[in-house]
């Protein structure tokens, strides 16, 4: 959902990446800041934190196609239009400051975001249309006079919780001030999915029921783990030795605990070992798995014992060739 502080937010700089920059590009860069900002790893440290957060929001935009289109429109624009009511003139967000009170807010509380229409909810036809009676034509507001029951107009609001709290579920708070209600986030929830709060929304007229909050949940993206569907995916990095003789790791669950896996011996980068159980709980009670990818990790730097060491490996084993069914596949 496009966002007017977009114009003042360089996303791709947050990143480190070019604006051309593919999906993949933009998830290894946020992967890489997000291990080195996590709060996790820098406890106490706002500067950390904020980074952290600066990052976070700056892949949730860039990883969705249709939110990136829209960023990338109103850079383009040096911040899109306001939505002005002629040169010089007020814009919507100056009327609506005007009518409830000042200070920019909307009634609805900043978690509450209007669009121009269309996926992104009620444009500001629909919202001066629910206003002044519902039903306005291209040739002005109509409703007047009307004794109709009208069901109130629903409100949209959207939410960005944390991976662990869609996994075990959570309440949030929607709106401000005496307009403010409380919304349970199932467990399990998915990004973009949206949780209908009834009856709270815009109150109807003569007599119609109340519309009903909408609130669309974004989950934040997670450093480690990656979610599709029920199932969880993790990379996991193993040393030389341990792939080169087996051993066993603990590796942590997006439950919060830990599981013991089994490193096969001649393990090769990019492996991936299921775990049956040890994804998101389902429906019925039933769990998705969790699959482990280990990738092998080789010193940047050896000292001149483990260095021997190696040199000694490589001429034992001399005469296998890690090549031969690469070459004889790459034949024409």
């Amino acid at each position: 959902m496009a966002s007017q502080d977009w114009m003042n937010k360089d996303f791709y700089a947050a990143l480190g990446v070019a604006k051309t920059a593919t999906q993949d590009d933009i998830k290894k860069a946020y992967r890489k800041l997000a291990r080195k900002y996590h709060p996790d790893q820098n406890p106490g440290d706002k500067a950390a934190e904020e980074k952290f957060k600066e990052v976070s929001e700056a892949f949730q935009v860039l990883s969705n196609e249709q939110d990136r289109t829209q960023y990338d429109a109103i850079r383009a624009m040096g911040g899109g239009a306001r939505f002005s009511a002629g040169g010089g003139g007020a814009g919507f967000e100056d009327v609506f400051s005007s009518m409830f009170g000042g200070g920019g807010a909307n009634p609805f509380g900043g978690n509450v975001k209007f669009g121009q229409g269309g996926a992104g909810g009620p444009g500001f036809e629909d919202v001066f249309s629910s206003m002044f009676g519902g039903g306005a034509g291209a040739g002005g507001f109509g409703g007047f006079g009307s004794r109709r029951r009208e069901k109130g107009a629903d409100v949209h609001a959207s939410v960005s919780i944390p991976l662990s709290q869609a996994v075990s579920g959570t309440t949030v708070k929607v709106g401000s001030g005496l307009n403010q209600v409380t919304a349970r986030i199932p467990a399990g929830v998915k990004s973009g999915q949206k949780i209908r709060i009834a009856g709270k929304g815009e109150p109807g007229r003569n007599g119609g029921a109340a519309g009903d909050i909408l609130v669309e949940v974004t989950v934040e993206p997670h450093p480690v783990f990656d979610v599709k569907g029920y199932d969880v995916y993790i990379d996991v990095p193993v040393s030389f030795d341990e792939a080169a003789l087996g051993g066993k790791v603990e590796v942590p669950t997006i439950a919060g605990t830990t599981v013991t896996i089994k490193v096969p011996a001649g393990l090769s980068d990019g492996k991936y070992q299921r775990v049956r159980g040890k994804g998101i709980a389902g429906p019925k009670g039933a769990h998705g798995d969790m699959y482990v990818k280990f990738h092998v990790v080789v010193p940047k730097r050896l000292s001149d014992e483990a260095r021997a060491a190696v040199e000694q490996f490589r001429a034992a084993t001399s005469e296998a060739d890690p090549r031969a069914t690469f070459r004889s596949m790459a034949a024409l």
